[in-house]
């Protein structure tokens, strides 16, 4: 039973380039959470606004959004290897300007916004990329294993990297922090440099708005794979409301930087306990549902989340939303693994870093405006309850989805994870 549950560590022996990129991508992913949690808090100390947190969210949206269209494309047609040894370096003096702005007396509130934007629009070739290079790592019948992994590592970033962040803020300050993380994206840079090239293919097009148009157009009129996009935007957008933990954390739960952080790890601890044990998923064939089913346990944990006032209970509710998040997407890349064509792997994996990263940013202002309008409390409750409505809502426009049987698809039977 335990070895049903428990993830496959295989690849990680096995193939010496996917162990070589899940170890930089777990020192990089500990980096990039130090800033996911410093940036917000330092722009709500210095405003006192959780509009403006989450209006540090919507700066990234627009370059993420377009440029991990065209990173798809570029993925595609170039060595991804060279891709991402230009986009960690240029990711790293993204953070080295945070460092040095959070190290002077009177920091700028501008660069956080431009930096942010930056960040944003680089992460748009980096991540469509690292997707599109683990199935070279990897024989086929050892994919989902590695992609659970590829899940591990993530969580484990989320969890640790934020509440590290919380003690660090409180204790070394924002710059430390900044610092941290550029030496990280230095770790994963190396990493990459010791990889095998990732040439393309020899049939591959040039990147541009053609190949672009190429990948979108495959999505027309396939629920399969309409429905794991739309209903991660459901989640994200209106049940995550991270752009309110520093309010709580400072406000209602009067528990400091500390407990800023912890609010930022506790959907991660969740779902790396989520991640960790995802083995049992192979025996459920319904997986469109499940991923339903998972959207409305995680409103539901989000909504009763807004309602209570001590926090460790709170802490307890956003690690079930977290488990929620990470089985639905283990579900999500299971299905997308049967459903998308290799020759369309980039392009396709960049619409779904643009929702996997675009829905939260779009929530960081959803719940940031609704917090400034009607208040806190009222804004985490009302996404919650969207949140649930949503699902409904699109488990019924979207039969396809809903009924959607894996064992029909001839899929194997065996666990996966999410890459975004």
């Amino acid at each position: 039973m335990g070895r049903r549950l428990l993830v496959d560590l295989g690849p990680l022996r096995r193939s010496r380039d996917f162990g070589i990129l899940f170890s930089g991508q777990l020192v990089s992913t500990l980096g990039t959470q130090l800033t996911v949690v410093a940036v917000p808090y330092q722009v709500y100390r210095m405003t006192h606004s959780s509009l403006d947190v989450g209006l540090i969210s919507l700066t990234q949206l627009g370059p993420l959004l377009l440029f991990s269209l065209i990173g798809g494309s570029v993925a595609d047609s170039h060595d991804r290897r060279r891709v991402l040894m230009v986009t960690e370096l240029l990711m790293a003096t993204t953070s080295t300007g945070l460092a040095i702005n959070g190290s002077v007396t009177r920091p700028a509130l501008w660069p956080l916004f431009a930096l942010s934007a930056a960040s944003g629009g680089l992460a748009g070739f980096d991540r469509p990329a690292f997707n599109a290079s683990i199935p070279r790592m990897l024989p086929t019948g050892e994919l989902a294993a590695g992609y659970a992994l590829w899940q591990v590592q993530l969580q484990v970033g989320i969890l640790v990297g934020p509440a590290l962040a919380g003690v660090l803020l409180s204790g070394a300050g924002l710059a430390t922090v900044y610092w941290i993380d550029v030496a990280t994206f230095v770790v994963s840079f190396a990493t990459v440099v010791a990889l095998r090239p990732q040439p393309p293919l020899e049939d591959a097009g040039r990147p541009g708005l053609r190949s672009v148009a190429e990948g979108l157009r495959y999505l027309k009129g396939r629920q399969l794979i309409q429905g794991i996009y739309l209903l991660d935007i459901d989640a994200m957008v209106f049940g995550m409301p991270r752009a309110l933990f520093p309010a709580l954390g400072l406000g209602l739960f009067h528990g400091g930087a500390r407990a800023v952080g912890f609010l930022y790890a506790a959907p991660g601890a969740g779902a790396l306990v989520g991640a960790l044990t995802t083995g049992w998923v192979s025996a459920v064939r319904r997986q469109g549902t499940a991923v339903i089913v998972c959207v409305i346990a995680w409103g539901a944990a989000i909504t009763v989340f807004g309602l209570v006032d001590v926090l460790w209970i709170a802490l307890l509710l956003l690690a079930l939303a977290g488990w929620a998040d990470v089985v639905s997407a283990v579900f999500r890349n299971t299905i997308l693994q049967t459903a998308i064509p290799d020759a369309l792997r980039g392009r396709l994996s960049a619409v779904q870093i643009a929702v996997v990263q675009g829905g939260p940013r779009l929530g960081d202002l959803e719940s940031g405006g609704v917090a400034q309008a009607l208040g806190v409390r009222f804004s985490v409750v009302s996404g919650g309850i969207a949140c649930v409505v949503g699902a409904v809502l699109l488990a019924v426009a979207l039969p396809g989805f809903r009924a959607h049987d894996a064992s029909a698809t001839g899929e194997p039977h065996h666990s996966a994870g999410a890459v975004g």
